[in-house]
Order: structure tokens, then sequence, then C-alpha cells
């Protein structure tokens, strides 16, 4: 790939394991001097792998009191501001941004900190729901304004280029004769056509260490702040059109655009069946994201009179390394408290990879995952400061700069809005083994041998039948 020139400054907020990850990427393929790049962190990490890469880096907690006096002297009209960090608002940097004229791209929509545990809020208002339709609010105001891309990282952001992806694979193996759609009303209709009932983000983490997590302490391979945080949250789901039994708690939102629901537990505390090939069949926690609503919210087709006639179930289905599931096992003990141990697995990983993609179901060939096989011996020999989980992230996070770059007047956008082909073709060759696979799996498969369960045989894609009761 050609370095794609930019004329701006880059202020990059946060360094921990996808900003540390990211920068040698920015340094190889965005044409700019490392001398316009900065680096605002709340702590130390990362300060040695910006200083080797000769980025200057300088510590300044962003709250929600001092953001505006520490970003006006470095942030002009058509620099970027790329925001890898946590408990910072995306809303606030978004509209700053918006003022300023400065390019903006985010991995997650954050609150101010404490906004995803604040008791004084309803589980729907500290959802991502609410988190989403505050960003969305901002679009209206600047439709041709300075870009802001949000939530573009592996997911939410590369998994919806997945998603576009696996359809006209599907098309193309049953033989349906079509064009690649422009809009979202086309592929809306193409998902519709093909029969596309649930979309899961299937995803297995199988990297492991060397040294095992130790009582009292929280084992990652990306951010443990953002994933206890995203864990505590209600667990959420884009509600499809073919559901036919709602979850006894399950609560639809008062607001906004009605693609979601949110159940009344912690997504960390609710288990879906799902499948990825290497893997087969196996467990994954509901965590919620941004993707499950804006890929339910995208694909949603509406009759001439407004109602619904068409939309999938869309949600995660996520297993992280095993590290992890044995410190969100220990974090549920304690009622949801952090340990106060966190470390980030990175150089102690010894083997493993992460199988990241999205599972198609309903359509005439059943089921069908694509998505990114990626091992932690690729990661390291393709890119220094990653595993196989940050590398996903931030080459993702590298396909949506160039985008941005490229496109600075698109307004408020989310992954699923933008080109998909230019992103994955910057993103594929820092992605191991991409894979398109066909199953005969269901959430019904090898179920009630050993004890009864209570399943809808005769609707298979129903979310009762994938949720582990």
């Amino acid at each position: 790939m050609e370095k794609v020139p930019f004329a701006g400054r880059l202020i990059m907020l946060g360094c921990g394991s996808i900003g540390q990850g990211v920068l040698p990427l920015i340094l190889s393929h965005i044409d700019m001097p490392r001398e316009r790049i900065r680096i605002l962190t709340a702590d130390e990490r990362g300060h040695a792998v910006a200083k080797e890469s000769g980025v200057a880096v300088t510590i300044a907690p962003l709250t929600r009191e001092n953001f505006r006096e520490l970003l006006t002297p470095i942030l002009l009209p058509g620099d970027f501001l790329l925001n890898l960090s946590v408990d910072v608002s995306s809303v606030a940097l978004i509209a700053f941004c918006h003022e300023l004229g400065a390019l903006y791209l985010d991995t997650c929509i954050e609150p101010w900190a404490g906004g995803y545990t604040d008791p004084s809020l309803t589980p729907s208002q500290r959802s991502n729901y609410a988190l989403r339709e505050s960003a969305l609010a901002l679009a209206a105001g600047a439709p041709d304004g300075p870009t802001a891309l949000l939530t573009h990282g592996a997911n939410p952001g590369l998994v919806s280029h997945f998603v576009k992806e696996a359809l006209l694979n599907i098309a193309r193996d049953t033989r349906f004769e079509i064009e690649t759609p422009t809009g979202r009303d086309g592929w809306a209709a193409l998902a519709e056509r093909l029969g596309v009932k649930v979309i899961h983000i299937a995803e297995r983490d199988t990297q492991s260490a060397d040294l095992a997590k130790a009582p009292g302490e929280f084992v990652n391979t990306w951010s443990i702040d953002g994933f206890a945080g995203e864990g505590r949250q209600p667990a959420e789901l884009g509600w499809g059109t073919h559901e036919r039994t709602f979850p006894a708690d399950g609560r639809r939102h008062e607001f906004g655009c009605g693609a979601a629901i949110y159940l009344l537990r912690p997504g960390a505390g609710t288990r879906v069946r799902t499948w990825t090939p290497l893997e087969g069949p196996f467990h994954g926690f509901l965590v919620t994201h941004n993707e499950s609503i804006s890929i339910a919210d995208y694909y949603t087709r509406r009759d001439v009179s407004g109602n619904v006639a068409y939309r999938p179930t869309v949600h995660y289905a996520y297993h992280p390394c095993d590290d992890a599931v044995l410190s969100l096992h220990e974090m549920a003990g304690k009622n949801w408290e952090l340990q106060k141990r966190q470390r980030l697995m990175m150089d102690e990983i010894a083997g493993g990879m992460d199988e990241l993609g999205v599972l198609l179901m309903g359509h005439a060939r059943n089921a069908y995952w694509y998505g990114s096989r990626l091992s932690i011996e690729e990661a390291r020999r393709l890119v220094p400061y990653n595993n196989a989980t940050s590398l996903q992230v931030t080459s993702a996070v590298l396909g949506g700069m160039v985008w941005v770059i490229e496109n600075p007047r698109a307004g408020v956008v989310e992954a699923d809005q933008i080109d998909h082909a230019r992103v994955l073709a910057v993103a594929l060759p820092y992605l191991g083994e991409v894979a398109g696979v066909y199953s005969e799996w269901t959430p019904l498969a090898g179920r009630g041998v050993l004890f009864p369960e209570e399943m809808d045989a005769t609707s298979p894609w129903e979310f009762g039948n994938f949720r582990v009761t």
C-alpha cells in the first residue's frame, strides 16, 4: 500500500495496547512527519513505545472540566484527533472537533468516567444504544461537516465490513444475480432477499501465556478497563423481525431508532450459543457492542408506511482468552468490582490465535462465517507491539483513518455507511487468514441428550434457542 498523505497534525488520546499497536502502522502508512504526531495519555503506559518511535508523549488526563483547555492549543482545523482513550466523552470530543474543523475517529463511544455504572441512570440510559443515539444526534447539525468516524476498531468497525463481504459471497454462492449495493436500502434488501435472520459477531480468542492468571488479578489480551466497562453494561442486541418470543428480562428503549433491546442483566453475565470454523460450537458472552445496534439499524427495511418490514437479530458472542474468562468469573463473584491487579497479555503470550468473524444464519446455505484467523506468531511477524487481538483492532483503525483522510467532509458516520472495500484493502494484509466457511450448525444441534431442554424446534433461529439459561 502506498503511503496516504496527510497535511495536518495527529493528536492521539491514550497509549494503551491499541495506541501502542497502531503507532507503527500509522508511521508506515500515513505520510506525515512524526514531529506532527503528539500523544496525550492519562498514565505512563506506552511512553517507552512512543519515545522509541520518536513521537512526543505527554501525561495529561482529560476530564469534563479541562479537555477544551488541553486540546485548544494543539488541535487546529484540518488536524486529526484519534481517540483511543477510556473515560473521556466521545460526544464531547466530536462536538469539539466539529467546532474546530478537525477530523475524528474512535473505537468506542465512551461516556465520562463512571457513566457505564452510574446507579442514578437507568439501564437504558447507560446502554450503548443511548451512547450511540447521543453521538448520531450530532450528525444532523453538520451533515457535510468534518468527518467523525464512530466506533471503528475490529468490533465495532471491521466486522461491519465483514458483513457486507459475507452477503456478497452468499449471493454469489447461491447464484443470486446482483450488483454490489451502493446504499443502506440496497444492502438491507440484499440481506432480506438472502433470508438472513441472525448475525453473530462470533469470536474465539485462544491466546494463552506461560504465566497463568493469579487470584485477584484480571488478565486480558486487550484493554482491561474497556472490557470490564462494557461487560458491566446491560446485555444489548439488535432485535429481528423473525423473533416470536420476547425475553422475560428484555426491555425496549423509549427513544431513538428502535432497532435494539436490552436485558436486565450485565453482558458479562449473559451467555449465548454460537459457532466458529476452528472452535466449532461454544458458549460466548453477549457483551454489548455498538455494532449490535448499528448493523441491525442499517439492515432495517421499512414499508411505505414506515413500519419495520425486515431486520435481523444482531449481537456479539464472545469467548475471550481463557484467563479472561476466569477473570470475569472472579469479578462477577465480587459483585462486578474490578480486580486491583491487572495484566495485559503481550510478550508472555506463548501461543494461540484470535478467530474473529461474522456468522450469518437463516439463509439458503444455513450458516456462513466470514472473518479473520490471526495467530500470535503471525501478528508478531507483521507489526511490533501487537498481539493477535490488538492487530485486528489496529489494522481496522488504520483503515478507518485512511478513509477519513480521503473523505474529510462526510460528517458523523458509522462503519456501516462507508466504503467497505476501501477499508478492507488497507486492513487485509494484517488480518492473517481471512476465510469464509459454510456450516450446518444451528443452536439446536446436539441438545436435549443428557437432560431435557426447552427449545423451539419449529424456528431454530429464535433468540431463546441461542441463549444459555
